[in-house]
């Protein structure tokens, strides 16, 4: 079975859509599944099984910059890509968006499925939501994953959606070797825009003994203005982008790792990658996460924006304990049920469905 896997944003630069795409690819591709990603690149591409479809630009969307790929150009190319690759199956995630996903959507002769990502309002959902509603019928099967999700396309446009989650490479994360770390350290990771909360976490470090260290992963339009404010504080080190490999071994490493978002979370995948390496998480109190991370079992989650609480529950986590060991513990449990190899399974099981029907 030949499957295409289209990701409507640029796979060379972070994202949660495309992790899950990329990763996905080489789950279906260990289970036995000729799967190939084809998708915007802004340099070569991440992966042998990646076809480019040309540069994207960035796009406002849900209080982040997306870089998408809406010109013609790429369009012709994903028309060629679908006809010369003879997919039995083509698997769009986010459907909807301009670029390769919509034209794959509009032109394929294939099957469908249609994996929808994004939790809350829509631009494209509220202004253009006949055709919206139009383009999603094309699709043969459609999911969602996470219940927000589900709940925001199944608002804006109708339909049945079978719930399937996201998924990491549980091993990976598990066996990463630890980074060399100073003290008790605490590690963010993601976009530094202000939906992420960076700024509360930085404040909420304030609060803290001497002795704790942040370690701050990722890039973006905050970040200038960050490091200037934080200039005078030794114990925060900026480390810029991240390949996958550090990512792993600074979560092994991390004695709390910090996710203060503060909206706009549908799936919290990183949450899982610290689960899978063992880190006690402090997270928001976002119904995302709080799928993903039960408050209490997996993870101490507060509310969003809340500095003081935010501080307290960093302590709490750093003080450790046999209540954080058991939640660990739990974390370790929760995160093997989100394998990339059982959601490749289930994929599996509804492209076949498709194929036989």
């Amino acid at each position: 079975m030949r499957v295409g896997l289209v990701c409507p944003y640029s796979l060379n630069l972070p994202g949660g859509v495309q992790g899950q795409v990329i990763a996905l690819g080489r789950a279906l591709q260990a289970s036995g599944i000729d799967a190939r990603v084809l998708g915007p690149c802004d340099g070569p591409p991440p992966d042998g099984s990646v076809t480019p479809l040309g540069k994207s630009v960035p796009w406002a969307s849900n209080g982040s910059m997306a870089p998408i790929a809406p010109d013609p150009a790429c369009a012709l190319r994903t028309i060629r890509a679908l006809r010369d690759e003879a997919f039995d199956v083509v698997h769009l995630h986010e459907p909807l968006v301009p670029g390769p996903s919509m034209t794959a959507l509009v032109f394929t002769e294939a099957p469908t499925v249609g994996t929808f990502h994004r939790s809350g309002e829509s631009a494209i959902y509220r202004s253009m939501r006949p055709i919206a509603r139009w383009a999603a019928r094309k699709l043969s099967v459609r999911c969602a994953v996470s219940e927000d999700a589900l709940n925001t396309a199944q608002e804006a446009l109708g339909g049945h959606y079978e719930l399937v989650g996201n998924g990491i490479d549980t091993v990976f994360f598990a066996k990463a070797e630890p980074w060399p770390t100073e003290g008790k350290t605490i590690f963010f990771v993601g976009r530094h825009e202000p939906r992420k909360g960076l700024a509360v976490l930085i404040d909420a470090v304030e609060h803290l003994g001497p002795g704790i260290r942040l370690w701050v992963g990722g890039d973006g339009p905050e970040s200038q203005r960050l490091r200037a404010q934080t200039a005078h504080e030794p114990r925060i080190e900026w480390l810029g982008r991240l390949n996958d490999l550090e990512k792993a071994r600074r979560l092994r490493a991390a004695d709390v790792f910090c996710a203060p978002s503060l909206h706009g979370e549908s799936f919290g995948v990183v949450l899982l990658e610290a689960m899978a390496a063992s880190t006690p998480i402090v997270a928001s109190d976002l119904p995302g996460y709080r799928h993903v991370a039960r408050p209490g079992i997996e993870a101490l989650l507060v509310p969003p924006g809340d500095t003081m609480a935010l501080a307290g529950a960093l302590d709490q986590a750093l003080a450790g304990g046999a209540a954080m060991d058991e939640m660990v513990a739990r974390g370790d449990c929760r995160a093997s049920h989100f394998s990339m190899e059982r959601l490749a399974q289930r994929y599996a099981e509804l492209y076949h469905q498709l194929c036989s029907s």
